[in-house]
């Protein structure tokens, strides 16, 4: 099974919402083998990883993976290195022939592609977590933005 992720940059995590995610993830995953698709962007995508992380603790059939919009050799500007060891594994997608200007975009579409089932955070109609949410139910990927 792959989980993948969306939400917008700006989020403000609390305990409730991680509890809220955490049932989540036992009720769609329980003990089955999972891979968690993560982006490893914004707020939002930070509280994935951390509850993510967390709820890989008492289920080690979780494997947690970063996917990335560029290629690791060309993303020079910040610590993605040490970002990609906090991971299990990191899949780059394979966009060289997509404009650089989109390749969130694209890996966005990449990650509903592959997905069983998508945990989302959309709180207005706009943006690239509303885009990735909207291009999920397009492709019948079980969406469940009223989590939060």
């Amino acid at each position: 099974m792959i989980v993948t992720f969306c939400g917008h940059a700006s989020f403000s995590k609390s305990l409730e919402y991680e509890q809220k995610l955490m049932e989540l993830l036992e009720e769609v995953v329980g003990d089955a083998y999972a891979y968690m698709y993560l982006g490893g962007y914004g707020e939002f995508d930070s509280f994935a990883y951390h509850v993510c992380k967390k709820y890989k603790e008492s289920h080690p059939n979780i494997c947690l993976i970063l996917v990335t919009p560029y290629p690791a050799v060309k993303n020079e500007n910040n610590n993605s290195k040490l970002l990609q060891f906090s991971y299990d594994g990191t899949i780059y997608p394979e966009l060289e022939n997509k404009p650089r200007k989109f390749a969130i975009y694209y890996r966005n579409r990449w990650m509903v592609d592959k997905a069983d089932f998508m945990i989302a955070y959309v709180r207005h109609d706009w943006g690239g977590a509303y885009t990735m949410l909207k291009y999920a139910k397009h492709r019948r990927v079980k969406p469940n933005s009223n989590t939060f």
